[in-house]
This record gives structure tokens, sequence and C-alpha cells, in this order.
């Protein structure tokens, strides 16, 4: 859980830098309830009121659940509710459209800006009709990446409202979907969304740190490295009970949280490229070692299991042949220099020792 220590002057005067340099998009994962919506808008806005203002206040009202079982929004019906968050608190609002249907009715209740969702953007017909339906709008478009890691698909959508006449547009990286990934719920791959920096250099890109991290824990590094790698704001996932939530329980930041979150963040800490270059590889060091503790913690917990069907079947709990395959794993990838060959023995004498003894072997 993030503590919550921030003093009001320093909050006051970070916010406004913040303000002034990055784009904040921020809100519930969805709609749930009238009641729910006014109550989280009004928290940010008792939080932020003359410090901050969002950017866009987002808000899912259609949910592409992968169980149809699971809560899929609140529907149409959700847009008088956040007319009424408009007119109320003054916020821009944002949701979330999968079909040109969605377009249509996000133009007609005068809703500010639609973002357009990972499963949607890897699919082109969809992309298209979207695009279609808001041709020649002044609405703004948020694009997330698409599911899959492939930058031209994403590239490609943008191109798509680009080309009917949209002027306002905004890129949004919120991770990928990899073998392999324990630790966030969807992989950064930095190298794709800096690549698109590079290459769509007049559109604006923001972090979704939510659906990045996937947990609040992981929130504030994400967000740091975003930030580290010049990126225009960011997209947080916030709910005035997250407990209560029918969908991202885990992600959904308080209000109060997100505040201690912006508030921490370095957002001009370095002059030079060197300097500047040498805080985005700490900062990519700090992510990779959050990594390896939790992946470290999810090894011991495994090997607890392993021995408890060593016990249960009445198997050896020391068994040599399972271990050489793991230090080959190690060897295989391991740096050809003598330091690092050192390390590695010592990490795996210690690695087995620790491992032997969870499972209650002794010498």
């Amino acid at each position: 859980m993030l503590k919550i220590i921030i003093t009001k002057k320093r909050l006051k005067q970070n916010l406004k830098t913040l303000n002034a340099s990055k784009i904040i998009v921020a809100g519930p994962c969805a709609v749930e309830s009238r009641e729910q919506i006014v109550t989280t808008a009004q928290a940010i806005s008792d939080i932020y009121k003359a410090n901050f203002e969002l950017k866009f206040f987002r808000a899912g009202i259609w949910k592409a659940r992968t169980n149809p079982d699971d809560f899929q929004g609140i529907g149409v019906e959700a847009l008088a509710w956040l007319q009424e968050i408009k007119k109320q608190f003054g916020f821009s609002i944002c949701v979330e459209v999968a079909s040109a249907a969605h377009a249509h009715l996000c133009l007609e209740y005068g809703i500010d800006a639609v973002w357009i969702g990972a499963r949607t953007t890897v699919n082109p017909f969809l992309v298209q009709s979207i695009a279609d339906a808001l041709y020649n709008s002044s609405i703004t478009v948020l694009v997330k990446n698409p599911i899959n890691p492939d930058i031209n698909l994403w590239i490609g959508a943008i191109k798509r409202f680009q080309n009917v006449g949209l002027k306002n547009i905004i890129a949004v990286h919120r991770g990928f979907s990899v073998e392999n990934e324990y630790v966030y719920r969807n992989a950064p791959c930095w190298e794709i969304p800096v690549e698109l920096q590079m290459k769509l250099n007049n559109i604006p890109i923001l972090c979704d740190i939510s659906h990045i991290a996937g947990n609040i824990s992981l929130q504030q590094p994400v967000a740091q490295t975003a930030i580290n790698y010049g990126f225009d704001g960011l997209m947080v996932e916030v709910h005035h009970a997250p407990e209560q939530a029918l969908s991202d329980r885990k992600q959904q930041l308080l209000p109060s949280q997100l505040a201690h979150l912006l508030d921490s963040l370095i957002l001009t800490s370095t002059n030079t490229l060197a300097d500047n270059a040498l805080f985005i590889q700490r900062n990519l060091i700090r992510n990779l070692d959050i990594q390896i503790s939790k992946l470290l913690s999810r090894r011991m917990k495994i090997v607890e299991e392993i021995a408890s069907i060593k016990r249960k079947h009445g198997l050896p709990l020391l068994q040599p042949e399972q271990w050489e395959k793991v230090t080959e794993i190690y060897k295989e990838d391991a740096i050809k220099d003598d330091n690092y060959q050192q390390f590695v023995e010592a990490f795996l004498v210690l690695l087995h020792r620790s491992s032997l003894e969870r499972q209650g072997f002794s010498d």
C-alpha cells in the first residue's frame, strides 16, 4: 500500500508543476452507478480544487470483459451521468469506445474524448469504422497500443484517425501481453513506445500505469520510468472505494493515493544528457530489482509446494539431477566474463542451500 505522507505546501507546488507540463487522465475503471461516479468525481475535486486540474476524467461505460459473466458496464445510461459530472465539476470527459455506434453516441452526448482500447486497436476494421464515425470532428482520441507488441499496428491505428481529419490524437502505452510476464499485468516493453515517440514525434504519448502494473504497489516506478522517458503524461484508474469496485480492484488508486503518486514524481531533476541517461538507467534497474524480488519470492513459494508433494509421496528431498538442470539454465544465458561467472556460481550455491532448507533438508 502506498504511504500517504504529503505536506500541503509541497503537494501544491509539485502538482502545479505537473499540471503545467504533463497530461493527466484519471477516473474509475468503470461507471458502476450514478452514486459511485459522483462520489469518485467529488473526491478527486476535493483533493485538487484550485491546485490541480485533470485533462480528462476517464470512465468506462462499455466494458469488454474476458468472462461474459463479469461486469459489462452500464452502457448508454451512464452517458447522462457523465454529462452531470462535466457540468458539476468542470471535468472534460473521456470514455472507451469499441464500435462506430459507441462513437456516434459519444458525439451525441457531447463527450470530450474517447479512447480506443487494446482489444480494439488490434482490429483495423473496427478502428476504421470508429474513425469514419468521428470524421472531421473536434473530439480528442486516445489510442492505446494493441495487445500484442506490434508497433506498426499501433501506428496504423493512429494514422486512420489522422486520415479522417482528426487533429487531437494521443497515444497511450498500456503494456503488452507477452509470454512469461510474471510481475506486471502487462509487459512494459519500453523500447516500443520509445520508438513510437521517435516515429510520431508530433503525437503526445501517455502511460497507462494501471494496466501495466496491475496493482498499486508497482505504479509509482512505472510512472517515474515513463516520465524519465519523456512521456507527456499518465492515465490512471482512480476509485473512491477500490475494494468495492466491480472490475480491476487491485489496480485502482484512492484519490489521495493518486495525489501522493503525482507528488512523488521527479520531473526536473536532471540538466544534462548524461545525467538524464543515468537517471533513466537507474530507474530501469529499480524496476528490474522489483521484478527480481517478486520472482525470487514466487520461486521460494513453489519450492515449498514441491517439498509438500515430495513428502506426501515419499520422494527424496535431494534430487541432484534436477538441480543440474537449473544450473544449465543460468549458464546458458550467462555473460561470458570471469566476474559474472563467479557471481552466478556464488548465487547458485546460496539459492540451492536456501531451497534445501525450505524443504527441510539439512546436512
